[in-house]
């Protein structure tokens, strides 16, 4: 499909980007990569009046080390994530992570803000900074603000952002613990997990188990009160919703939560 009329408008900067979403209004949208965005205008689920093209500003792609955080610019390639020798060293779960979003073309044009400010709850990343802990830091017209990652995800496709506030950057503290695993299942490799599970010491988040990225609670409990890795992994699916449609059921999408928290934990356990 083609997708309704639109103004596009090009920003060099994070403060022309914000000049030029107050002047858009409500009905402005920012594109970065655009492998979310463009596909829902094709189809007409999102019409943007205006789409301010935020892809060259250079300020907000960066990954760097401060202050007991790993700090990445929201406008870093999937791609350079994944390649980063530091993530590699300090955010390992992060790095592995990226290096499974979608093709090396996904990779290479799509950004870590992007996905996270789409917020499909089938992402890969989205759930690996709630596991991470991380702190979503955004800018608008009237200042900056951050955002714990448990706050960020509202709903399907919906986040914290307020109409004319961009994602800025990605704060992330540096795990006491190194144990890590991301467990992801799908038909293709390519494909959107039908489910996946981050581990990060004793934090566990579920993929595609509800309208956002979730916490596995009543695991992560269970796991701290000493239980054996496999009878905490029995109850990866508490309290989710995960969706029914041609890729699985509800409770084909459970079994593959059980089945994959214990995997995922069992591998974190030997990397401590």
């Amino acid at each position: 499909m083609i997708p309704a009329p639109f103004t596009y408008t090009r920003a060099a900067s994070v403060d022309e980007a914000l000049e030029l979403a107050v002047q858009g209004g409500e009905d402005a949208k920012f594109l970065a990569g655009g492998h979310s965005l463009l596909p829902l205008m094709k189809l007409r689920l999102a019409v943007p009046e205006t789409l301010i093209d935020i892809g060259r500003i250079g300020e907000l792609s960066y990954i760097a080390e401060q202050d007991g955080h790993i700090v990445i610019g929201a406008l870093t390639s999937h791609d350079a994530v994944a390649r980063s020798g530091l993530l590699g060293s300090e955010l390992p779960l992060l790095a592995h992570a990226a290096g499974q979003v979608g093709d090396p073309q996904v990779r290479h044009r799509g950004t870590i803000g992007g996905s996270l400010a789409h917020a499909d709850p089938a992402a890969d990343l989205p759930a690996v900074i709630l596991a991470l802990g991380a702190t979503l830091v955004t800018r608008g017209a009237s200042g900056s603000r951050e955002i714990p990652a448990g706050d960020f995800f509202l709903d399907l496709f919906e986040t914290a952002l307020r109409p004319g506030e961009l994602l800025t950057e990605i704060r992330i503290p540096k795990p006491h613990v190194t144990g890590w695993s991301y467990q992801k299942f799908t038909k293709r490799g390519i494909d959107w997990a039908i489910v996946g599970v981050a581990v990060q010491g004793g934090s566990v988040t579920l993929v595609n188990m509800g309208s956002t990225p979730l916490r596995a609670g009543a695991v992560e409990r269970a796991v701290a009160a000493g239980s054996e890795l496999r009878d905490a992994a029995a109850h990866a699916a508490e309290g989710t919703s995960p969706p029914d449609d041609l890729n699985g059921g509800r409770a084909y999408r459970e079994h593959l939560a059980r089945v994959l928290v214990a995997r995922g934990l069992e591998e974190a356990r030997s990397r401590s």
